[in-house]
């Protein structure tokens, strides 16, 4: 109350001032009076003045960081900004509100809207924003950022008018570098730039998958195959050769070993291609002999049997002019080797009888279904057939694959019984 009294005072003061300066041209004829009394009248009008003056508020008036203090007459922060020039639009930010009166001491803060191309996973927009930095910008989209994203310039950069902000999700996918395989973060790019950014560095024979240039996408999974060649040299047995050598002395379908064969030994260099460290090809460069092979000699007669020869041994059956005598090369199998059914090709199931005599032969040599006896084995059935059966060559069945590997390959005689 005290104020507006005096506010009454002052403005009633200054009408006084006026009234007074008509009298004085009034007064023209008494100098002396006019200057007396004018005195008087600018002493009153100060006094007035200052009064008003008095009445102002001091505030602190903040835009986009620049500060400074007024004096005010303004009742409400809308009055007092636009008193100073400051054109608020619906994107700019005060506090307090426009609409809040004005009171001494007070702090208005004017953030003005600005500006900024903000471009999200490629996609480019420009937007008017209060935001001081990067991260409250971001904050204000509602990006919710994660440590793999990618945000450029950093997010603690001050915005500028006309800035330009790119921000690009990462998301999950997989890494097979060499065979082994984990979870990694990525954005949108090429292979190559992935690559790069993993500190993934190929070497002049590595490739990888998907291209070089192909673009990655969520759940893609990137396979960096590590391909090395290398050389590797080993010795190797070269098999021996077998010669047949006639002799008049024996019967004709009669053989025996002269002298075993030897396996001769060479050395092989071989280019190995390897992927992810296993062998992928193997390509002979060169190889050098080292050990010549000695051939196995076999003597095989030429003498014609007689129809009343008995080629008997004692431990053979005796013989009659139906018998038929030869040598043949002999194998073994069980009845659980690989690729075996169980059943022969005469039907015999050899998985229950696996202690039977049977041999597998080839029919245009000894029939199948008859009998023969085999030197060491006894008399057996020619139950079966054989892909590798050819000619004079028979498989004996053994019950177990440790029988097969003691029998092992050898020179035997038959004699087909009936």
């Amino acid at each position: 109350m005290e104020l507006v009294n005096l506010f009454s005072q002052a403005k009633r003061r200054s009408k006084i001032v006026i009234d007074a300066n008509r009298l004085l041209s009034r007064l023209g004829s008494s100098k002396k009076l006019a200057v007396q009394l004018a005195g008087a009248l600018v002493f009153t009008g100060s006094v007035g003045t200052g009064a008003y003056e008095g009445l102002k508020e001091q505030v602190t008036l903040e835009v986009d960081g620049k500060e400074q203090v007024i004096q005010t007459h303004a009742n409400t922060v809308a009055e007092l900004l636009k008193e100073q020039n400051v054109k608020i639009t619906n994107e700019d930010e005060v506090y307090p509100s426009t609409k809040t009166k004005i009171s001494d001491d007070m702090d208005i803060t004017v953030h003005l809207a600005k500006p900024v191309k903000l471009t999200i996973d490629g996609q480019e927009k420009v937007i008017m924003t209060t935001a001081q930095t990067v991260k409250e910008l971001l904050k204000e989209q509602n990006i919710k950022t994660n440590p793999n994203d990618v945000i450029m310039p950093a997010l603690s950069t001050p915005l500028e008018e006309n800035g330009k902000v790119s921000y690009e999700k990462a998301f999950p996918m997989v890494l097979n570098d060499g065979g082994v395989s984990k979870k990694v973060f990525a954005t949108s790019t090429t292979v190559a730039d992935f690559l790069e950014k993993q500190n993934i560095t190929l070497n002049e024979l590595d490739r990888v998958e998907p291209d070089a240039g192909e673009m990655i996408k969520q759940n893609d999974t990137v396979r960096v195959i590590r391909v090395e060649k290398v050389n590797d040299v080993v010795e190797e047995p070269v098999d021996f050769k077998e010669k047949e050598q006639e002799d008049s002395s024996m019967y004709k379908g009669e053989s025996s070993v002269i002298s075993e064969g030897v396996k001769g030994l060479v050395k092989r260099n071989f280019e190995l291609i390897k992927e992810n460290g296993k062998v992928v090809s193997k390509t002979l460069v060169d190889e050098t002999l080292l050990k010549d092979p000695v051939d196995r000699v076999v003597a095989v007669g030429t003498k014609s049997v007689p129809k009343s020869s008995a080629l008997v041994k004692s431990s053979a059956p005796k013989s009659n002019s139906k018998v038929k005598e030869m040598y043949v090369e002999a194998t073994a199998y069980s009845p659980y080797d690989a690729g075996m059914s169980g059943i022969t090709a005469t039907g015999i199931n050899i998985r229950k009888k696996p202690n039977m005599k049977l041999i597998a032969v080839d029919p245009n040599v000894i029939p199948l279904g008859s009998k023969v006896w085999v030197e060491g084995y006894g008399i057996a059935i020619a139950g079966d057939t054989g892909g590798a059966i050819k000619g004079k060559r028979i498989d004996i069945l053994m019950p177990t694959k440790d029988a097969c590997f003691d029998f092992g390959r050898r020179t035997v005689k038959v004699r087909i019984i009936s």
